[in-house]
Order: structure tokens, then sequence, then C-alpha cells
């Protein structure tokens, strides 16, 4: 299908265009169209967001050794009368992430009380549980939301990049253990083929990405490896250049993988969307240039309807640069918590009809 352009500035944008697929609109902000032109816009916009409410550091512990550190903001008054958004941040991020900032603060004006999760290992966790994270630990969100779900009555979960793989992966896997109050779960860029995510950073356009992502990954291990020489060989980042060589070489065998393809095999959330029984938001752009779209498009979805996908002509990835109400310019906050919102308040009227049957 061909999808109606769209109007940037009066002038029209092209259409975006794939078979089966419809496009949401989205209107960038004048001169931000494209795919690479979004993404670093939006790092660029969102570079010095900061939390500036009141925070409270919440211990998860989740396992043996691990424990999980999120920073909470809660409204005042009794926790329980309003829902709660736990914010999931992507490779080589942490609570600070701009874009999570921008979410967080966003949701905060919106009543929700807010909990910014840092992935193990991950920021200010560094020392409290000096360990790798990786796509597949949705076992650590679940404790989370475990460890939340007591203190309010409705929970969300909106997650970025490599963190929205791992939303869609706990709401797909999770079960029983997921908890009664979850109300749904937005996915923002979400590399739901972790496989052909890996292959797209070896493309020469994408060679800027790859190289920021390898400095990051790499330093993040030298400084675990300082920290637990017990667990982590030293050196073994070494000589690393792309992605799938530091999966293959530390994040699969520290993972517990056999190998790099084995670990997104595993870990890759597309081929169980099918299996999502909460209401779900997969948004997306077609122009991403680290997740191809045809990655995002493929999955069958639910018959249910419950799982929205949304693609966007242009937004790059975790950029949607436009105007909105969002710190930064961040279109995709906006987006993510009308969703969310329509959700909660679906989730508590099918309650109350519930109640008086």
């Amino acid at each position: 299908m061909t999808a109606p352009a769209a109007t940037i500035a009066g002038v029209a944008a092209p259409a975006a265009t794939m078979a089966g697929v419809a496009v949401t609109p989205f209107v960038p902000a004048p001169a931000t169209a494209g795919g690479h032109r979004q993404t670093l816009l939006g790092f660029w916009f969102r570079r010095g967001l900061r939390w500036e409410a009141p925070t409270e550091d919440l211990v998860v512990e989740a396992g043996e050794d691990v424990r999980l550190l999120a920073r909470v903001t809660w409204h005042e008054g009794r926790r329980d009368a309003r829902p709660a958004l736990v914010i999931v941040h992507g490779l080589g991020g942490c609570d600070a992430a701009g874009y999570a900032v921008a979410t967080g603060r966003l949701a905060l004006a919106r009543g929700w009380h807010v909990v910014r999760m840092n992935m193990r290992g991950a920021g200010d966790a560094e020392t409290l549980c000096p360990s790798l994270y990786n796509a597949g630990l949705d076992g650590d969100l679940l404790a989370v939301l475990a460890a939340l779900a007591p203190h309010t009555r409705a929970l969300a979960v909106v997650g970025f990049s490599l963190g929205a793989n791992l939303a869609l992966l706990a709401l797909a896997r999770g079960g029983d253990r997921l908890p009664p109050g979850l109300v749904g779960v937005a996915a923002v860029s979400p590399p739901l083929d972790l496989a052909a995510c890996a292959d797209a950073f070896e493309r020469p356009p994408n060679r800027l990405y790859q190289a920021y992502f390898m400095r990051s990954l790499k330093a993040a291990y030298q400084r675990l490896q300082r920290l637990r020489p017990d667990l982590y060989e030293r050196g073994r980042e070494r000589g690393l250049r792309t992605i799938r060589e530091y999966d293959e070489a530390i994040t699969a065998p520290y993972g517990g993988y056999a190998s790099a393809d084995a670990y997104y095999g595993a870990s890759s959330a597309g081929p169980r969307l099918g299996a999502l029984t909460r209401p779900a938001l997969v948004l997306a752009a077609l122009d991403d240039p680290m997740v191809p779209a045809d990655s995002v498009a493929r999955w069958p979805l639910p018959l249910s309807g419950l799982v929205q996908r949304e693609l966007t002509s242009t937004g790059g990835h975790v950029g949607f640069v436009a105007r909105t109400a969002a710190a930064g310019r961040f279109w995709a906050a906006e987006r993510v918590l009308a969703f969310l919102e329509q959700a909660a308040v679906r989730a508590d009227t099918d309650s109350r009809m519930a109640a008086r049957t």
C-alpha cells in the first residue's frame, strides 16, 4: 500500500510504502524529516534534559546477586489512587537518558507516578550490580513490576529500543508473573529481530552509530571487569569492531548463550507478538536506520486486536522530533501516553463492570 504524503511546513513529504502496513500520521518539525536527521536531532534536543522532581531509590532483588535500581517519583497522597509508568531505557542508556526524562516528565504532569528503571549494571546501578544486561532478561522487568504492584492500582510500561524489546518479551513470556494491574505496554523503536538489527549496524551509513555504541559497550565492560575481575576476563573486548562481534564474544557467553545467533533467536520479541494478551503499542519509523522496517512489520499480531502496530513515514530511531507537549520535542512520548491512558481507562471500566456482576 502507499501511504498519503505528510505535510511538513507546507511541503509534501515523500509517501511511505509498505505492503499491508498502515502508516501512522506523524508531522515532523520543519526541516527534520529523514531517518538520520530525526535520530541525531532527537539525541541533540534531549541531551541536556535532567530529572528535577523528588526521587526515591527503589532497590529490587531480582535473583542471586542481581539487584536492580529504579528511580521512583511518587505523587503526594495515596499511591494507589494513581497509575505508575515504568520506563525502560535502551542500549547504552540508563534512567537519565534524554528520552526517558522527556517521557517521565510528561507522564508526571499527566498524573502518573514515574519509575525509571535501570537494567542490571546500568547507570548508577553499576556498583550495585556489576553485571551485564541483555535483551533477554525480561525477568528483571517482571521483578520490578512485582515490587511496585502492591503500591499502585495500575501499572504500565514503556520501553525504548533494546528496552522496548525487553518490555514486549516480558509481556509475551510473563504469564502468571504479570501483575493483574498491568494495563498495557508501549514499545518505541523496538529491535524485534535482533539479528536483523545487528546486520543493519554494519551498513556503511550506520558506521557512526556502531562506533558510538561500541565505545560505550567496551567502556562499560572495562568498568565491570575492574569491579569483578573474578567474573569478567580482562581484555576480552579488545579488537571487537561490531555489535555482532561484541555479542559473540561477550553478551552471549556471559549471558548463558552458545553464540550471538542463539542469543538473538532466544531474545527477539518479534516472533512472540502473537502471544500477547494485554494491550500493547508497537511504534516505529519506516526510516529507522538501526531497526529495519520489515523487522517490525512482518510479525503476525493476535486476532484480539489488543496489539497496535504503528509505523510513521519518518522518525528515525527514538527520534520523532516534532511540535509536542513533551520536552525535547519528543512526539513519541505524547503518543505513548495517549495509548496507555486509554488502556488504563478501559481496564478500569472493565474492572468496575466485573465488580457489578
